[in-house]
């Protein structure tokens, strides 16, 4: 057996160039490269230059698509992360241009794949910072955990749903329904303006439920805030959220969040009958950081609820 002190005095001296025989090893070579201080400060200065001109470069790319361009869209459009992407093609064409001659035949193709990334993190960053609260706003309102209903399994026989699309298998020849949502937006929900149609298939002139243009706080405190709030969390079909890390039960799908805003109707008053029942909801919002020409971030979206005889 070889003790710990055999093994490294043997570690030590294997290295060492032995004195004759064919088994001898050479010596490492313990010389330095060159250096050059001036070189090396002349690249120092070069790279320093570099990442000045583009980080301003991925600035005036961030702001100009903010308040340039996007003020004359509508909405969201696949140009404005499009042509900012593309533009990473003239990071080497500025450096041409805007530095001399002696300090661009300094850079090396690692010098342009960092000031490609550089120029895509900085338009990133400060594109986030200047399209978000408190500089600006462009995200919607919109429905919090899509559309639900409360269980009656006295009269449902079977119920799915699937892509904003309920089908419910009835024994009866009516149903009970009361179909809730909420109402979710990154500042304000209570703000935000719902417009509102239930309706059954080819009587859209005499709706169920209709709302037009009224503040989402307004039309939860005039009554369908009670009616979700009569509903128990377990009764909504679509089930509960459950939590991954802990592995319980909270809110209920439609609302994952309390402080989402919870409104419920009760679709028909003597009971829906067999049929196809649409749900039109657009939800909008005024405000001076939206920076789109209308003024509004807009989200709108339609649900089909579609009531069938079970077999017998």
């Amino acid at each position: 057996m070889v003790d710990v002190d055999s093994a490294l005095r043997a570690s030590a001296y294997s290295g060492k160039k032995r004195k004759g025989g064919p088994g001898a090893t050479e010596k490492a070579s313990t010389e330095l490269e060159p250096f050059d201080p001036s070189h090396h400060a002349q690249k120092e200065k070069a790279d320093a230059v570099s990442m000045w001109l583009v980080i301003f470069f991925g600035v005036l790319v961030a702001t100009s698509m903010r308040y340039l361009l996007m003020p004359t869209m509508d909405n969201s459009e696949q140009v404005l992360w499009l042509l900012p992407v593309l533009l990473i093609g003239l990071v080497r064409p500025l450096h041409r241009v805007l530095i001399p001659s002696g300090i661009f035949e300094i850079y090396t193709g690692g010098n342009w794949f960092r000031a490609s990334f550089l120029y895509l993190f900085t338009w990133l960053a400060l594109s986030f910072a200047l399209v978000n609260p408190p500089l600006a706003d462009i995200a919607a309102p919109h429905l919090a955990g899509d559309i639900d209903i409360k269980a009656e399994s006295e009269m449902m026989d079977e119920t799915s749903y699937s892509g904003g699309e309920f089908e419910i298998l009835i024994d009866e020849d009516t149903v009970n329904i009361t179909l809730g949502l909420a109402v979710r937006d990154n500042v304000d929900a209570g703000n935000s303006t719902i417009s509102l149609i239930i309706y059954e298939k080819g009587n859209r002139d005499q709706p169920l439920v209709h709302i037009i243009n009224g503040t989402t706080s307004q039309i939860a405190e005039s009554g369908p805030s009670n009616t979700f709030s009569s509903v128990a969390d377990e009764e909504w079909l679509r089930g509960l959220k459950k939590n991954t890390l802990t592995n319980k039960y909270g809110e209920p799908k439609v609302s994952p969040s309390t402080e989402d805003i919870r409104m419920a109707w009760d679709m028909c008053p003597g009971g829906c009958d067999v049929g196809t029942y649409y749900v039109e909801i657009e939800l909008f919002e005024e405000d001076p950081r939206v920076p789109w020409s209308t003024g509004k971030n807009v989200w709108s979206e339609d649900y089909t609820l579609r009531i069938l005889k079970a077999s017998t």
